[in-house]
């Protein structure tokens, strides 16, 4: 585990959530798990809805627990100037504010970039959002589900006779996110480095998909061509593909660098393939992308999945069977560097965590607690704000906290 002795990257850094769900809470995430303090601002009345989104366990999402570990939970009603001024003192001391609101919330309550960095000009705030703080389409509603579509992805994901799939995870949120704490870093590096100036960091999530794209557009661009679905093939890159074996389990085998491609032959007994002089690189063998994994699935079909890996990793070629969360958390790969993690319900049940990601070798992240209970740490933080407990005693029974 990482050296409770060694300080975070982040250590000293404040920072202040208003976000919700997905997107702005899994920035503040990777934040917390390096060091930073990270006060999330959650509705008196539920909380973040993320606590009640997917299996509950005791009432409360085992997902909330991952995605809210290491942050503080403090109530907070900001649709009451009371509590609008709570956050004003919490942001006048934060080094990052994070928000997904639809553009223009911030601004209705009073809590606009502007209204913030006019008392704390180093104030760097980040704006995720659907479509971006500008433009003809910024106050749609906008989730990741919709920027996955319009930033491209979905159309290339899946199989051509059929529409177009999503992925089972939340994955432009998510990209959004680690774009935003990319964002949040070189906004800092220029505060310290130029000046001590903050700035605003505008994530569209329909960008960060569409920065995942590659050559999508030069393509279209120069050739005319329209990236479509082409199953689990990757398009002009063989072969690269997910094979069935006589067992029925499926293998990826990525066999496209030239050198790997000629072993990957010689491995399914195929040497002809290999040796083929029209076949040594890739654009030959894109124009026989059919045969090439036709050859390749037929030999899979006549080997089980043990037999299929054993072949390949002695012939030095890329693979990977699919894994599931069984797999995952089983695998010696995994357990060794440390990507499973076990830590305690409230009630004692323990449960394992993913890791952290990625690894610092002088200044690791790491898991200190899971995410809080509702309003955990209210009282404590508004003490250090100069409440009073009158003060908040009076703000609970109003429903402001």
């Amino acid at each position: 585990m990482p050296s409770a002795t060694k300080e975070r990257p982040l250590a000293g850094l404040k920072v202040l959530e208003l976000g919700q769900l997905i997107a702005g809470p899994f920035a503040g995430k990777i934040l917390a798990e390096f060091g930073a303090e990270v006060i999330k601002i959650e509705s008196p009345d539920g909380g973040d809805p993320l606590r009640q989104w997917r299996l509950l366990h005791e009432g409360t999402s085992l997902w909330w627990y991952v995605q809210a570990r290491n942050k503080k939970s403090v109530t907070v009603n900001l649709r009451v100037a009371e509590g609008q001024e709570i956050v004003r003192r919490l942001a006048h001391e934060a080094d990052i504010v994070i928000e997904n609101f639809r553009p223009g919330t911030l601004e209705k309550w009073g809590l606009g970039y502007d209204a913030l960095a006019a008392d704390n000009p180093g104030l760097i705030l980040l704006r995720l959002s659907g479509f971006g703080q500008t433009g003809p389409y910024r106050d749609q509603p906008g989730f990741g589900a919709v920027g996955e579509s319009m930033g491209g992805m979905r159309h290339v994901t899946g199989f051509p006779d059929r529409p177009p799939v999503r992925m089972n995870i939340s994955i432009g949120d998510a990209l959004a996110a680690l774009h935003g704490v990319v964002g949040v870093l070189m906004a800092l590096h220029h505060r310290e480095t130029r000046g001590g100036k903050g700035q605003v960091v505008d994530v569209a999530l329909y960008e960060a998909v569409f920065n995942m794209m590659e050559s999508l557009i030069p393509d279209y661009d120069i050739f005319g061509e329209t990236r479509g679905r082409i199953g689990t093939g990757l398009t002009n890159i063989v072969p690269s593909n997910t094979y069935t074996t006589r067992d029925g389990h499926s293998v990826v085998i990525a066999g496209n660098g030239d050198s790997i491609y000629k072993r990957l032959m010689r491995a399914i007994g195929r040497d002809d393939l290999g040796q083929d002089p029209s076949l040594a690189n890739n654009l030959g063998r894109v124009k026989r992308t059919a045969e090439i994994d036709g050859a390749i699935g037929d030999w899979a079909a006549l080997h089980d999945l043990e037999q299929v890996l054993a072949a390949l990793k002695a012939a030095d070629v890329p693979h990977g069977k699919i894994y599931t969360a069984a797999d995952i958390v089983a695998d010696p790969q995994y357990l060794a560097r440390e990507m499973i993690r076990q830590m305690h319900l409230p009630d004692g049940t323990p449960m394992k965590f993913p890791g952290i990601v990625p690894k610092l070798s002088e200044t690791p992240g790491d898991i200190d607690w899971i995410g809080p209970a509702l309003g955990e740490h209210t009282d404590t933080v508004l003490r250090t704000l100069g409440y009073a407990d009158a003060d908040i005693e009076r703000l609970r029974a109003a429903g402001t906290i």
